[in-house]
Order: C-alpha cells, then structure tokens, then sequence
C-alpha cells in the first residue's frame, strides 16, 4: 500500500520557523514527482513546491520563493519543507503528495497524497 504521512506542523508566531516531514511506505521517493500543497479555510488548495523526480529540478510558488525549501533524504525515503519567515497567510493544513509521472508542474493529477499536518501562524 502507499502511504504519505505528514508530520511536523503546529503553532508557530509570524517570523518563526517550521520543518514538515513526509515520510513514505510502499514507494520509493527518489522515482517520484513530490509535491507540497497547502490548503486555507475556505481557500482552494494552491502548490507549494513541487519537485521533479529524484529531486532534479523544483518549481516554487512565488508566496514562498527565499522562504521556504525542500529536501530528500534518500536514505529515510522521506521529503521535508524547512518553511522559515513564516507569515499569517501561511496558515493551513499541508500536505505531501506523489506520483510516478516526472515533472515539477504543480498542475496535474498526484496518485498519492497524504493526510495533511495543521500549519497556524498567530500571535
């Protein structure tokens, strides 16, 4: 079975600094395209980073460009997003997802996706 499982969100103050952990099973990170969503209440789901198989190669949104980076550790089989200068408008639930068609889009289908971690950056 694969499985994403996403860890590593909680409360942090605007300025404040997080890593998210996507761990995976059954799947092989390193063949994948990974991809990290977030979702806002009562906002759509927007991209993150989404990043091209063994990690060649990321497409950032442009809200996170200089704030936020991925990274993959092959040896764990599990992607992280280092999210620093957090802002209020970062607030929402993120998740990990994957798929074994290579590329960096944000805009298409990910056959994988895990159960999302709460980000909330308040005062």
């Amino acid at each position: 079975q694969l499985q994403l499982a996403e860890s590593g969100g909680g409360t942090v103050q605007p300025g404040g600094s997080l890593r998210l952990s996507c761990a995976a099973s059954g799947l092989i990170l390193e063949y994948y395209a990974i991809a990290w969503f977030r979702q806002a209440p009562g906002k759509e789901r927007e991209g993150v980073v989404c990043i091209n198989t063994s990690g060649a190669g990321a497409t950032y949104a442009d809200f996170v460009k200089g704030r936020f980076t991925f990274s993959l550790d092959n040896a764990k089989n599990t992607v992280y997003l280092q999210m620093n200068n957090l802002k209020r408008e970062d607030t929402g639930v993120y998740y990990c997802a994957a798929d074994p068609l290579g590329g960096s889009s944000c805009e298409r289908h990910f056959e994988v996706r895990g159960q999302g971690t709460l980000v909330s950056v308040s005062s």
